[in-house]
């Protein structure tokens, strides 16, 4: 065995298992992987988006993270939209002002980090040739590829919790319409292949010419004239002073594992903060995913969400303590309130966006890489001729000055992003992670919980039930039972039943034991797969 992959799209884990069996590395899959998932799935990543990646390389002597988010335009302003703001989505991942301006079209759109980033890590660990890995990309969006049930519905979708409707943001340009949609204006449907030779022209000088033409060459100067003509914020300057940002792992421990996950403005944190709570509790003497077990768990994330929401920023404009997040003696004090029973409010303007994905991959001699990536939310934004989108991420900026989430140019917004290795005696064995904005650290949570203290394997971990709580409401899938929604209820709690049977994040994990037995979870929400090669 070569190694093993799992994302939710099956054309980009094909893409990263075969670059593993033809004796490429980790990195060299997850380029290959992650520049599929951008044609195959365009308003969840893509060239034009952001993210953030973990990646330990043993043979280089490595593990560090790389954070490649999306920055504010040199030109934004911190009150840009404060008179304009209309409130925040329940689930805490979006402002809302007048006429959606800062999620759909061109003034939504922040500087891409997601060629950067891909480059960075090539750069430093890959060993196969940058060019060869966007081939298999390249191919699908020369050769055509299908409209999976996952895109079909982000392509017919309304707008949920006040924000711009999805299939909006996907007809915004004459590109997504020509693409997407056939002549009536109606989607296309699922199994329909869709052809991008303006993407796949796009990427062919990016094979030839590198990351440098999207920054600072021909590429950038080329957006930069649109970006022009249309008034956006972003300029040619904020491409060229585009940077890659590396930061050390979060380091933290769990039942005897150890963990290590992304710094701030990543979820890392978040995570370590539920997790290092809940180790406080005996979670598998409880039923799995009882009255009294959500009660817990929810508790846990709210708390957590409470102190990301006034203690995380972008660690470059605003001070965070690490404390708050890694204490143990926080861990003992938050576990006693829950005892008390303490709930933990909190706060909203008011009292789900998807456009994010993810890839777990690992390879056979110990390398192990997470990355989610993202548009944040698709702007909807085309240059004519280049056949991607860009990322709406000012949408995720607090519109309102003074606060840790709020605009400067420069700067990265919080996200729930937390790709995470779990290392057992000094082991890389599980790689998890996962797409699904507010909700991405309390899934991979539950998902880790799920394997470590209930004996779950991958996939039993990642497609079991579980639930949300980024606000004063407990969001519950609709496989939870009736009986418990009411014990729920009954104590006080306020529960929203989800329409669907999977949702809050699509986690994707991948896991070679002790013994070295290969295996890993694919969400079934998202059409995901895993694959070993």
């Amino acid at each position: 065995m070569h190694g093993a992959a799992s994302a939710p799209e099956p054309e980009a884990v094909d893409a990263a298992t075969e670059i593993l069996a033809a004796g490429g590395n980790a990195v060299d899959a997850a380029v290959a992987c992650a520049m599929v998932q951008g044609v195959v799935d365009p308003p969840m990543c893509g060239i034009g988006g952001w993210g953030t990646l973990q990646v330990y390389a043993p043979d280089h002597g490595a593990h560090t993270c790389l954070d490649f988010y999306a920055t504010a335009p040199a030109a934004s302003r911190p009150d840009q939209w404060a008179n304009r703001l209309t409130g925040e989505t329940r689930d805490g991942w979006g402002f809302l002002v007048e006429n959606h301006e800062n999620e759909l079209g061109w003034r939504a759109v922040a500087t891409p980090g997601s060629m950067a980033g891909l480059g960075e890590v090539h750069a430093r660990y890959g060993s196969m040739p940058w060019s060869e890995l966007l081939q298999p990309a390249i191919a699908y969006a020369r050769g055509g590829f299908p409209v999976r049930p996952h895109f079909f519905n982000f392509l017919v979708g309304e707008g949920t919790q006040g924000r711009a409707a999805q299939r909006d943001k996907m007809r915004f340009s004459e590109t997504g319409r020509r693409l997407y949609y056939r002549p009536d204006g109606s989607a296309l449907p699922v199994g329909s292949m869709v052809k991008n030779p303006d993407i796949a022209d796009t990427l062919d000088r990016l094979a030839r010419h590198g990351v440098a033409d999207f920054y600072r060459g021909d590429l950038a100067r080329e957006m930069a004239e649109e970006f022009r003509r249309q008034d956006a914020l972003i300029t040619f300057e904020d491409l060229a002073n585009y940077r890659v940002v590396e930061r050390e792992p979060v380091r933290t421990r769990y039942r005897g594992l150890d963990l290590t996950t992304n710094y701030a403005p990543g979820g890392g944190l978040v995570l370590a903060l539920m997790l290092g709570i809940l180790e406080r509790f005996d979670l598998s003497a409880q039923e799995h995913n009882s009255v009294d077990y959500i009660s817990l768990i929810s508790s846990a994330m709210r708390y957590a969400t409470a102190q990301k929401d006034g203690q995380l920023g972008d660690p470059e404009f605003f001070d965070i303590d690490p404390d708050v997040f890694l204490s143990p003696e926080v861990f003992d004090a938050v576990a006693a309130r829950i005892r008390a029973g303490e709930t933990f409010p909190v706060d909203r303007l008011e009292p789900e966006t998807l456009n994010t994905t993810h890839f777990s991959i690992m390879d056979e001699r110990g390398m192990s890489i997470g990355m989610t990536h993202s548009l944040g939310m698709v702007s909807g934004a085309t240059v004519p001729g280049m056949g991607f989108m860009f990322n709406g991420a000012m949408g995720v900026f607090d519109p309102r000055p003074g606060r840790p989430g709020s605009i400067a140019p420069g700067k990265r917004r919080y996200t729930s992003a937390c790709p995470t290795i779990v290392f057992r005696d000094g082991r890389p064995e599980i790689v998890v992670g996962a797409p699904g904005a507010a909700h991405i650290a309390g899934s991979v949570m539950q998902t880790l919980v799920n394997m470590i203290d209930f004996g779950m394997t991958a996939q039993e971990a990642v497609q079991a039930p579980r639930i949300s709580a980024t606000s004063n409401a407990i969001d519950i899938v609709n496989r939870i039972p009736r009986r418990v929604q009411r014990g729920l209820e009954a104590r006080g709690y306020t529960v929203v039943r989800n329409a669907r049977s999977h949702t809050f994040a699509q986690v994707h994990s991948v896991m070679r034991d002790a013994q070295g037995r290969w295996s890993g979870g694919a969400d079934p929400s998202s059409d995901g797969v895993v694959l070993m090669a």
